[in-house]
């Protein structure tokens, strides 16, 4: 089991913070998830027509992320929020990035919805995950780059286990240890906002979304819950 925790010195500086974490066990990457690639084709289709587009930065749910960012010394126009990243490269190229079914789910949820979400294979978890601030010794090795070993600044928010960093800046980019592929078959998805108090009903609709694409490719599928106030989850 792995617990998921937020520090106090996270929680007191976002104290309207609200994280689901929709977890998977028995997933089956390797099979066709029509319902998944239903709803990417309709996301971009909305795109399309102009009955839809992804919040940009002068959205309030994306506004709150850059503000974040700043107060811990990172420049969210040079490193963006996932889901600001993902919604501009979706405005420009029309099309989301095909990468696997259980990517390709949290991605259009994210993006429809306008929260950062991110995703970590827990076989490849040591121990457990904290969101703290880092202290600048810890190693961070990104995403698709296995060669490469990073520091991340003093003060910046970030997700790590007992081995090493698994998210620079809090949601920009995952680490590439605890990718999610077609063989993952343990998953923690988390979709995260900074204003539960305005937001938090879009959260929860995001993460109901995210595991009803999981739940017929999974052989259990549950969300739990991390804020301020319960700062610890077991999944």
């Amino acid at each position: 089991m792995t617990a998921f925790r937020i520090s106090s010195a996270v929680a007191e500086a976002f104290p309207d913070t609200l994280i689901a974490v929709v977890t998977a066990t028995g997933l089956n990457g390797r099979e066709s998830w029509p319902r998944t690639a239903a709803a990417v084709e309709g996301l971009e289709r909305d795109l399309a027509s102009g009955a839809w587009a992804p919040a940009d930065e002068s959205d309030p749910r994306i506004e709150a992320w850059h503000t974040a960012y700043r107060s811990f010394g990172t420049n969210p126009r040079r490193i963006r929020p996932s889901v600001d990243a993902l919604g501009r490269r979706l405005a420009k190229k029309g099309t989301l990035p095909r990468i696997n079914p259980a990517v390709d789910s949290y991605s259009t949820v994210s993006v429809r919805h306008g929260l950062p979400a991110g995703a970590f294979d827990l076989d490849h978890v040591a121990g457990d995950i904290e969101i703290r601030y880092a202290e600048g010794a810890e190693t961070f090795t990104p995403l698709g780059e296995p060669d490469t070993v990073e520091n991340p600044k003093p003060g910046e928010i970030i997700y790590t286990d007992t081995t090493d960093v698994l998210t620079r800046h809090w949601n920009h980019r995952d680490a590439h240890r605890t990718r999610v592929t077609e063989d993952s078959t343990r998953v923690a998805f988390v979709l995260e906002t900074l204003n539960a108090t305005r937001d938090g009903h879009l959260l929860t609709a995001a993460a109901d979304e995210l595991q009803a694409l999981l739940t017929e490719h999974s052989a259990r599928s549950a969300v739990h819950h991390l804020s301020p106030v319960h700062r610890q989850v077991i999944v």
